[in-house]
């Protein structure tokens, strides 16, 4: 491990537009249809177990994980196999996809009974069976990060609640809505998996979450902190670092710093799992926009297209110059309203003309205002220079690789330079040549 007495890590003051915090989580349980995509996760694609006829339930599986590293899929809603299909994902790849007719009755699966869970084995066996993905964003299947490597000291359960990405609020109306579930998810990965201390990490502008979460922490073992609002607050290294004053070395995972980094409504589903035996099959998302008719929080079927959950949210108010699947930050944009839910989409954003920027791609003015903000302390100007000129090797020298696209850099750039596009695009011709090899 490596210790700093103050480490320094950038950070950017973005406004939070918090609109739908005091909104309360309604639910959505009407789609006709529901399209479950079998990669929604990091890792190898989900396997088809399913044919066109076929019945299921709510927590059918209806797509087996292709290996260690992925995640089991499963029915969201009661109903009729209608098909397979493939589609193009936000990020360009082709997915393979099954279409479920709803009957209206979401029905459970009759076979969903609790999993029996007594150590570390059983519990990372049982979260392998329940297609939990990291529900921040990311989508890296839980199982694997809860498989501790042998041999690595883990003394810390860091829970992310800091959500410091703008608009997004589903995470905080966990805390105010279910803090008893966080609580207790958190008491049950730490006792199981043997961890000795447990955090739970909420920026200062949720002071309703802290104090309920302190209260039911009381005599749990368990410190609630406080931490600045700031971008990219929530970023896992980042939070490792000020959390625990350690850093997690280039290339290296958070076991390395001895720590384990689960989002806030990780653990709460973590504690209904546990209870219920219910697979991921819903998410919580917030809905918001100029473009939409009414902020909200919704609690949706996973696989329900977009449309739907606008629909739902009032519909569209006006024009929509872009639509986010996430956060204005590290969200990605969306084709078309067609698209389904995911497992670990947090917010759906209708953005209008006025909301929505526009990058020239001026010439650098060569202020540094990108490297001050980066939270990875990386030169985002000068790999943007070794990308253009076609040269991977400075690229990989200059630390690309170590980027988490956060989009601090192009926030804050004077010129209004595609930085963040060009940083994942440096990582892509990175990937590239090392394949070749």
């Amino acid at each position: 491990m490596i210790f700093l007495k103050k480490p320094h890590v950038s950070s950017t003051r973005v406004p939070h537009y918090k609109n739908t915090q005091d909104c309360a989580t309604e639910k959505l349980l009407s789609p006709k249809s529901v399209t479950i995509l079998l990669s929604q996760h990091i890792g190898a694609p989900a396997a088809a177990c399913v044919a066109k006829g076929d019945h299921v339930y709510v927590g059918t599986l209806v797509g087996k994980a292709g290996g260690f590293v992925s995640a089991n899929v499963h029915s969201s809603v009661s109903g009729t196999v209608s098909g397979l299909t493939e589609l193009v994902n936000p990020m360009g790849a082709h997915v393979q996809a099954v279409i479920i007719e709803s009957d209206g009755q979401f029905t459970p699966n009759p076979s969903i009974a609790p999993p029996e869970v007594s150590d570390a084995k059983s519990l990372v066996a049982a979260i392998a069976q329940s297609g939990l993905v990291g529900l921040g964003g990311a989508g890296f299947p839980t199982h694997v990060k809860l498989s501790i490597p042998e041999g690595a000291n883990v003394d810390t359960l860091i829970v992310n609640a800091a959500e410091c990405e703008p608009y997004i609020t589903s995470d905080y109306r966990e805390m105010v809505e279910f803090p008893e579930r966080i609580i207790g998810g958190v008491c049950k990965v730490r006792e199981l998996l043997g961890i000795k201390r447990a955090v739970i990490a909420v920026e200062a502008n949720k002071p309703a979450a802290i104090e309920t979460l302190r209260r039911l922490s009381e005599g749990k073992q368990i410190e609630v902190i406080k931490l600045p609002s700031t971008y990219p607050q929530g970023a896992e290294k980042v939070l490792i670092t000020n959390v625990t004053g350690r850093v997690v070395p280039a290339g290296k995972l958070p076991a390395d710093a001895g720590c384990l980094v689960l989002n806030t409504a990780t653990v709460s589903f973590i504690h209904e799992y546990l209870r219920t035996g219910m697979p991921l099959v819903s998410k919580r998302l917030t809905v918001d926009g100029g473009a939409v008719a009414r902020g909200c929080n919704l609690m949706v079927p996973i696989g329900t297209p977009v449309r739907e959950v606008i629909e739902a949210a009032g519909g569209y108010s006006g024009e929509c110059a872009k639509l986010l699947m996430g956060g204005p930050m590290m969200g990605t944009a969306l084709a078309s309203d067609e698209f389904p839910i995911l497992k670990n989409n947090n917010a759906i954003l209708a953005l209008s003309p006025e909301q929505v920027g526009q990058l020239k791609n001026n010439p650098c003015i060569r202020c540094g205002r990108c490297i001050e903000a980066c939270p990875m302390n990386l030169s985002p100007a000068e790999i943007q220079t070794a990308f253009e000129r076609g040269d991977v090797e400075e690229m990989q020298a200059l630390g690309a690789m170590n980027c988490i696209e956060c989009g601090s850099c192009t926030f804050v750039c004077p010129a209004k330079r595609t930085i963040t596009q060009i940083m994942r695009l440096s990582k892509g011709e990175i990937r590239k040549a090392a394949s070749k090899k």
